[in-house]
């Protein structure tokens, strides 16, 4: 008796047809309520057919639904599984890999803040490799307005001010000396779901090691450690941060 034929593999040695499937599902960005089957295609990057052909199998699971107009929006299964993502959620185990992977990319000290009330505190911090290095005491109450952890937490809760304004259009904020003398740091914010702000994450050293262009230089690989923080956290596709979003005093 011959065996069954295989299933079709991808190049990475996963199943294509689950593959094809996980990209039109992620082919929907935050916010997003339906999307066309052209606009689904050119996402996935997959012909029309097959997506078509897709989109009517997760269907039948609940996870796409087919408007009347012809448009395709996510299913209520798609919600489901995010709820039970949510619920068996462990942040430290999300927070601490995240930011060791930070700091082996950028050879500093990294640390996630939450806002605490007027004060900002520091949730989970990974010391840098440096023999030299910024220390930071988690649970100690800091300052918003001083340091770019802080400012980065108000700019995204709303804060008027042109430096704020400043900061929401570029998505991160690095300072020198602000806080504590000798001292750099470059920020970004991080959101949970629905653009809720959870907080910002930061890495820090001394400013012999961290001027101007150096923060610079690092403020992109801050940036992508939030966006990977924000999919962990909100359980949904990077999108562009938004310019103000809810302050939430969070606690894991």
């Amino acid at each position: 008796m011959s065996n069954p034929p295989a299933p079709p593999k991808s190049d990475g040695g996963g199943v294509t047809a689950v593959t094809r499937a996980l990209q039109l599902l992620e082919a929907f960005a935050l916010g997003e309520s339906r999307l066309s089957l052209a606009e689904l295609s050119r996402r996935a990057g997959l012909h029309k057919t097959t997506v078509l052909r897709l989109a009517r199998t997760l269907a039948q699971s609940g996870y796409m639904v087919q408007r009347e107009d012809g448009d395709w929006r996510l299913g209520p299964a798609a919600g489901w599984l995010g709820a039970r993502y949510q619920a068996g959620f462990d942040v430290q185990n999300v927070l601490e890999p995240a930011l060791r992977e930070l700091t082996q990319a950028s050879g500093e000290s990294a640390a996630f803040y939450v806002r605490e009330g007027n004060v900002r505190t520091c949730l989970v911090r990974v010391e840098g490799p440096q023999a030299l290095r910024h220390h930071a005491r988690m649970g100690e109450g800091l300052p918003l307005d001083k340091g770019s952890p802080g400012r980065v937490i108000l700019a995204f809760s709303g804060e008027p001010g042109a430096i704020y304004e400043q900061i929401r259009q570029k998505g991160y904020h690095w300072s020198i000396g602000e806080r504590e003398q000798g001292v750099a740091t470059v920020s970004a914010p991080v959101f949970g779901m629905h653009w809720r702000l959870m907080g910002s994450v930061c890495i820090s050293g001394p400013a012999s090691r961290l001027p101007a262009e150096r923060l610079e230089a690092l403020a992109q690989t801050v940036i992508t450690a939030a966006n990977r923080l924000s999919y962990a956290l909100a359980g949904n596709a990077a999108a562009p941060s938004p310019s103000q979003v809810r302050p939430t005093q969070w606690h894991p």
